[in-house]
């Protein structure tokens, strides 16, 4: 209280600056403050141990960070945002799984809590349909910048596969695509096979010891098109959802690949909640394909005709023009 008391004497007198440098000396002695890194780390361990996909990957995590904790490797620490750091390159050195990422977003934490449709993220613009539009020679373009839940997506996505799919071919453009939802992958593969259901993919997760599997459905029978030719392009950004389309039409042999080899992401998962404002999304899944019996994770999808990124495009639309 005294504290608070000469503060406010002496502002009276300071020049703005020196007020501006005392509130953001304060505001971050504060945050330093507002975390307990005993309880962050021990839950996480908990996690971990309890939801990661393989689970001697899960409890190797764990003891890593538990014996770091005893040790007290995390003491020196001081700032969220530094501890989220370190812990999300120690479970990384055990795992090496690029859908594990560990995090300080109080503001994320509470629209989370609050049941936020997008997980406290930014909601992509139309639904991540950057650009939709029907080229020279009738070929569909679609850059696609994620793959959003259909539940919420539908309708974007409905008018623009329903302007695509009239096209004499089709590109889809997921350079700048990091992922999102199966349920978009199923909605827009289902244009492009025929009236009979296909098997795209299986996963197993570990939490529920349970497989599901996805296949295309029979509910857009009026407007197949499985045999206009399709072209995926790719960059190594390309990332999880985006690697599983791309992933799934290759090996059926309904696409043809051009770009880069992509991230090589295939364990889904979610965002869990530790306390203080940290979570930490974990991979509680893994894609197994019904052709390949594995997946992309590690490796990437590697392109039918690999090339640039940024010549991607160009290279997909001169294919197609030769075959004209």
């Amino acid at each position: 209280m005294f504290f608070g008391k000469q503060l406010r004497i002496n502002l009276i007198n300071m020049p703005r600056i020196v007020i501006s440098l005392l509130i953001t000396f304060c505001s971050v002695c504060l945050q330093a403050q507002s975390f307990n890194r005993t309880e962050v780390v021990t839950q996480l361990a908990q996690i971990m141990d309890r939801n990661y996909v393989f689970p001697e990957k899960g409890k190797a995590m764990s003891d890593l960070i538990l014996s770091k904790l005893k040790n007290g490797e995390y003491k020196a620490i001081e700032s969220p945002d530094d501890l989220a750091k370190q812990l999300d390159a120690d479970l990384k050195s055990v795992a090496n799984d690029k859908h594990i990422r560990v995090s300080y977003n109080p503001t994320r934490f509470e629209a989370i809590q609050q049941g936020s449709p997008t997980g406290g993220r930014p909601a992509q613009g139309n639904y991540g349909f950057e650009e939709v539009d029907i080229l020279e020679g009738n070929i569909g373009y679609l850059d696609l910048r994620g793959f959003s839940d259909i539940r919420f997506a539908e309708e974007v996505a409905k008018a623009a596969m329903d302007k695509l799919i009239q096209s004499d071919a089709i590109i889809f453009d997921l350079r700048k695509n990091g992922g999102g939802s199966p349920s978009m992958i199923r909605f827009i593969s289902s244009y492009l096979f025929g009236d009979k259901p296909v098997h795209l993919n299986t996963f197993y997760w570990r939490p529920s010891d349970r497989y599901s599997e996805t296949w295309t459905s029979p509910d857009l029978a009026s407007v197949y098109k499985p045999n206009v030719p399709v072209y995926v392009l790719t960059s190594s950004y390309t990332f999880s959802a985006a690697e599983e389309f791309t992933y799934n039409l290759k090996n059926l042999k309904r696409a043809t690949i051009i770009g880069e080899t992509t991230g090589g992401g295939a364990h889904p998962g979610g965002p869990m909640l530790l306390t203080d404002g940290f979570i930490v999304n974990v991979p509680q899944g893994r894609a197994i394909n019904p052709i390949t019996k594995t997946n992309w994770e590690g490796v990437g999808v590697k392109p039918n005709i690999e090339i640039k990124a940024d010549a991607a495009l160009d290279k997909a639309l001169e294919l197609i023009k030769a075959k004209n």
